[in-house]
């Protein structure tokens, strides 16, 4: 039930829209996953962080990092929450101080799941990856909140075990069957799913 309530509350704050989008990738889209809206809304949040270490907690792990930037809180929330070591990795070096990329403490040889919001084409969570195993980390699991579908979770499962809460097209199926979306969205949603079918 957790889960339903979580696509709904998701569509109610506005992080999935419909429209016309260019995603990161460049590509063009009409769903659009703006997931940095969840930190205004502290019970979606919690949700987010519960149902993601409901799947995750049974593997073995030392600390976890979240992708900067959105995953970041979610990753907090499950450090608090659960008593488990963060660490964080800065996406620019810093050219004073101690000029560390990972911040945090930590020991080489200790194990790091990662965490993600969406995984598109996985290139973040490799950029995040790279730095922690560079640092003398092992990375077995990363865990994400959605997948966008778009070959992201085929490329990181070469090396890495990778889980995932929803599927972009489960979400949707769920909302058109919940009849929370408008007839606009419902054409829109309808024309992502074929184009899916058909490539």
């Amino acid at each position: 039930m957790l889960k339903e309530t979580l696509i709904t509350s998701l569509y109610q704050i506005h992080a999935i829209q419909f429209g016309e989008f260019t995603l990161k990738s460049g590509q063009i889209s009409s769903v659009y996953l703006n997931l940095r809206k969840i930190i205004s809304y502290p019970p979606i949040l919690r949700n987010i962080a519960a149902v993601l270490w409901e799947n995750i907690h049974d593997r073995p792990f030392d600390l976890v990092c979240g992708v900067p930037y959105t995953a970041l809180p979610i990753a907090t929330c499950i450090s608090l929450e659960h008593n488990v070591p963060m660490i964080m990795r800065r996406k620019e070096k810093k050219d004073y101080g101690t000029k560390q990329l990972i911040e945090g403490e930590f020991q080489p040889g200790q194990s790091c799941l990662i965490i993600e919001d969406v995984i598109t084409t996985g290139s973040s969570i490799i950029e995040t990856a790279t730095e922690l195993e560079n640092a003398g980390l092992h990375i077995h699991d990363i865990i994400a909140l959605i997948d966008r579908e778009q070959g992201g979770k085929e490329n990181l499962a070469k090396k890495y075990q990778v889980h995932s809460i929803f599927t972009l097209s489960e979400i949707l199926h769920f909302l058109l069957q919940s009849n929370v979306v408008n007839p606009t969205e419902r054409h829109l949603i309808d024309q992502f799913l074929m184009e899916r079918m058909t490539k």
